[in-house]
């Protein structure tokens, strides 16, 4: 059903690119969970989604809370969807299984381009979604826009 996009800052910051597709799926009536690898990073990103800028709210909440099931965008290292996510964004080298691009409508994974271990890490995370058979696609800002550079889809 899903795919996963992979998207390799190089001019946006990852809250921009939050920003971005998570607006962009609560349109849609998806709820969005964003797994991070650091509990600190989540810290931040939460801090930034309540503060910058106040013209654009985006509805969350940090996992382990009482309320995790009624966030529409839940910040959390886990793997659990307890919000019904239809949609996950995973930064910072976080998991993504084949299993759960199949079961979404849509993952992302976001890295750092000037991170040779995120490259890498983002590498083997391409290999191993499009090996199981995901549909996958690269998008790069480089040119000054995002621009989707290559896709592998299900023959």
């Amino acid at each position: 059903m899903g795919h996963a996009l992979f998207f390799h800052l190089t001019r946006s910051s990852p809250e921009d690119v939050v920003r971005l597709n998570v607006t962009r799926a609560l349109g849609m009536g998806w709820r969005v969970v964003i797994r991070g690898a650091n509990r600190a990073a989540l810290e931040r990103l939460d801090e930034r989604l309540w503060l910058d800028p106040e013209d654009s709210f985006l509805p969350h909440g940090l996992a382990g809370g009482p309320h995790d099931a009624d966030q529409p965008v839940l910040l959390t290292q886990g793997t659990a969807m307890p919000n019904g996510a239809r949609a996950l964004l995973a930064l910072d080298g976080a998991d993504v299984s084949a299993d759960e691009v199949a079961a979404l409508e849509r993952a992302w994974i976001v890295f750092d381009g000037s991170d040779p271990a995120a490259v890498e890490t983002a590498r083997v995370q391409w290999r191993t979604l499009t090996g199981a058979g995901a549909d996958a696609e690269y998008w790069s800002e480089a040119s000054g826009r995002w621009q989707m550079q290559t896709a592998k889809r299900k023959t």
